[in-house]
């Protein structure tokens, strides 16, 4: 396990990291998430003694790290791929990081075979790709057969099988109960990967839960409704307090509420339906939405692009007037 309590950086007087308090539990994925200069690789150079807190703590399994009696054997870390010695073949570097650490041999040919760098393993590493350094780095980070692992961007520069490959292994290790904490800008993958999040802005911590949890606080959901009867339907559903909007293609949107209970109001009405879909935000509209305030770098945009929900649209969220003025609370916008 992984704590932090006020754990607080400065570099000279820009504050980095900012009194964070986060938990990574064993058992589960957890995904460390932030805009650019929000304070992740701060932070985790702090779990692993790299840096040196200004103020706080941050412990592994209950010490510090630079406590720990072995190091390698209790975290195995990701953060910097191209941290190798360029003249050493990949077995080689594995093995002096094995003697190093009183590690078996037979530990260096097990990551080798697990990371799928068999074939290679006795050339340099300085010739390698960006996914071949990657796969090294996760060699090196699993050769203590570690209880704790932290990875950093570790799908970059990998293949589509690569990327289903570390995406398996992360669930698999912690599976087995172990602790895994992987930093991404990749939201799709951490969407598949990851159980829980914590997530940093400008070096607070803006949220610390389970995956549906953080998702649901962050976006907003409506039901799509499709129907041949969209002038009659609309009205029937807005007088039951539901918001409900009109989109061009006769579609409706209708907020506050469930497919069931649509269905329910249409069937009630003797009206058709041809669809009824529930829409969520994806864990990239959340994010975008609860870090909107904590973003360092701006890159340059005119005023009708800055929405965190993508790219604005002449009259986006602009009520145009009613076509069934009779009922309230019914809008039509243009989407």
């Amino acid at each position: 396990m992984i704590q932090a309590t006020e754990l607080t950086k400065r570099y000279g007087t820009r504050l980095a990291v900012d009194h964070a308090d986060f938990t990574v539990a064993p058992g589960k994925v957890t995904g460390f998430l932030g805009p650019n200069g929000a304070g992740k690789s701060t932070t985790m150079r702090m779990i692993l003694g790299l840096d040196r807190p200004t103020s706080g703590s941050v412990t592994i399994n209950g010490v510090p790290y630079h406590r720990l009696a072995a190091p390698l054997r209790e975290v195995g870390a990701l953060l910097d791929a191209k941290a190798v010695h360029g003249g050493r073949s990949a077995y080689n570097h594995l093995l002096v990081l094995a003697k190093a650490n009183g590690l078996p041999r037979s530990r260096v040919d097990a990551v080798i075979d697990l990371v799928g760098l068999h074939s290679v393993a006795g050339k340099r590493s300085g010739g390698f790709s960006l996914g071949m350094g990657q796969r090294l780095g996760i060699a090196a980070a699993l050769l203590g057969d570690p209880g704790i692992v932290m990875f950093d961007e570790p799908v970059n520069g990998l293949d589509p099988e690569g990327i289903l490959w570390i995406r398996n292994l992360m669930k698999a290790l912690a599976a087995e109960g172990r602790t895994v904490f992987v930093s991404s800008h990749l939201m799709s993958e951490m969407a598949l990967t990851a159980d829980h999040l914590v997530v940093i802005g400008l070096g607070r911590i803006l949220a610390d839960e389970p995956m549906a949890e953080f998702i649901a606080k962050n976006s907003v959901s409506y039901v799509r409704v499709r129907s041949p009867q969209p002038a009659e339907l609309a009205p029937k559903l807005a007088l039951r307090g539901w918001r409900v909007e009109r989109q061009p293609d006769e579609s409706l949107h209708v907020y506050d509420t469930q497919p069931a209970q649509i269905g329910d109001v249409a069937g009630a009405e003797g009206l058709w339906l041809h669809e009824l879909t529930l829409v969520q935000s994806s864990l990239e509209e959340a994010f975008m939405r609860l870090t909107a305030g904590s973003v360092e770098y701006h890159a340059g945009q005119s005023d009708d692009q800055g929405s965190p929900d993508g790219p604005a649209v002449a009259g986006w969220g602009t009520p145009l007037e009613s076509q069934a003025p009779q009922a309230p609370q019914v809008e039509e916008r243009i989407q």
